[in-house]
C-alpha cells in the first residue's frame, strides 16, 4: 500500500528542508499543508521555500491561488487528496509538510461537513468585531453554541467569526457539525514531528524574522497592503506591518511585535500537534534517525 509521510511541526523548525531531503530519497513531491503559502504573493512572510528549493523538487499547493481567491479547507481536503492519487501511481511514497494542524488533519483523517461560506453574515459579524471588540463575539458565542464556547481559543476572532457564521446560516449549533468522524484513507499515514528545545526555537524564529525583514518583508507587505481585508493576510508578519503602515506603531515595534506574535503561534502549533496521535517525535536535524524509521515502516 502507497504511504503519505507528513512532517508536521512549528514554525521555523526545519519542515521544508526535511521535506526536501525526504523527497530526494524516496524521488518523490511534496505537497504544502501551509494555508498561506497558497497563496501569490506571500512569499517572504509565510517563509516559502525559494526558487532553488523548488526547482529540487515538484511542490504543490505553493503558489496556486491568487490572493483574492475563495480557498478553504473542503476544497483543499478534495484537492490534496486527487493529487495524491495521481502521485500514487507512479510512486509509493510522497509527502506532505506544514505547520497547518487543521489542513493536515483534513487529508489525513477528513473534516466534519460544515455550511457554505455566508458572506452577508461574515460581513455583518466582522463589523460587529470591528465595532465593538472580541468580547461581543464571545457573548454572542457562548449563547447560541455553549458547547463550542467552552472549547475555541476565545481570543481568536476568526474561529469565533467562522462558528457563529455557521449558527446564524443554519440555525444549529456549529458543535452539531463537530463529529470528528475519522476516514479511513486508501493509503498509510506515518506522521512525523519535529521538536525541538524552546529556547533554540525561539532563537530560530527571531533570526528568521530579522531575515524576513533584511529580504524585503516591508516591501513585500506594501505590495499587499490594497489587499489588506482578505482572510489569507489576516497573518503574522503581515498584520503588524499594516498598522506600521497606519501610523499605529514604528517599525522596530512592529518588527518585535511579529517575533512575540511568532512566539505565541508556535506554542499554539505545538499544543494541537501534541495532541494528535499517531506522531513520531525527533529532533530535526537528526536525519538518519528520521530516515531509518521511515525506511522501517515503508515496505
Amino acid at each position: 500500500m502507497s504511504t503519505l509521510i507528513v512532517i508536521a511541526g512549528p514554525t521555523a523548525s526545519g519542515k521544508t528542508s526535511l521535506a526536501i531531503r525526504l523527497a530526494q530519497h524516496f524521488s518523490t513531491e511534496i505537497l504544502s499543508a501551509d494555508s498561506r503559502q497558497f497563496y501569490k504573493g506571500l512569499d517572504i512572510g509565510t517563509a516559502k521555500p525559494s526558487a532553488s528549493e523548488l526547482a529540487l523538487v515538484r511542490h504543490h499547493f505553493i503558489n496556486s491561488h491568487e490572493v483574492t481567491d475563495p480557498y478553504n479547507i473542503s476544497d483543499y481536503e478534495q484537492d490534496a487528496l486527487k493529487t495524491l492519487s495521481e502521485i500514487f501511481i507512479k510512486n509509493n511514497v510522497a509527502i506532505l509538510a506544514g505547520g497547518s494542524g487543521l489542513y493536515i488533519r483534513a487529508v489525513c483523517s477528513g473534516i466534519d461537513e460544515q455550511p457554505g461560506r455566508n458572506d452577508t453574515i461574515r460581513l455583518e459579524l466582522t463589523q460587529l468585531y470591528e465595532s465593538k471588540g472580541l468580547e461581543e463575539l464571545q457573548i454572542k458565542l457562548k449563547t447560541l453554541d455553549p458547547e463550542y464556547y467552552e472549547n475555541v481559543d476565545l481570543l481568536n476572532p476568526h474561529r469565533l467569526i467562522r462558528a457563529l457564521e455557521v449558527c446564524l446560516s443554519s440555525g444549529r449549533k456549529f458543535s452539531d457539525f463537530r463529529k470528528n468522524e475519522i476516514i479511513k484513507r486508501p493509503f498509510n499515514i506515518l506522521k512525523i514531528g519535529l521538536l525541538l528545545d524552546r529556547e533554540e526555537l525561539y532563537e530560530r524564529i527571531e533570526s528568521r524574522v530579522d531575515q524576513m525583514i533584511s529580504l524585503g518583508l516591508v516591501e513585500e507587505a506594501k505590495i499587499l497592503l490594497p489587499h489588506r481585508a482578505v482572510n489569507s493576510l489576516n497573518t503574522v508578519g503581515y498584520k503588524e506591518l499594516f498598522n506600521y503602515m497606519d501610523n499605529n506603531s514604528t517599525l522596530t515595534e512592529a518588527i518585535d511585535l511579529i517575533k512575540q506574535n511568532t512566539r505565541n503561534y508556535a506554542k499554539r502549533q505545538m499544543t494541537w500537534f501534541r495532541k494528535e496521535e499517531g506522531i513520531k517525535w525527533f529532533d530535526p536535524t537528526d536525519f538518519p534517525a528520521i530516515l531509518n524509521y521511515i525506511e522501517s515502516k515503508v515496505s
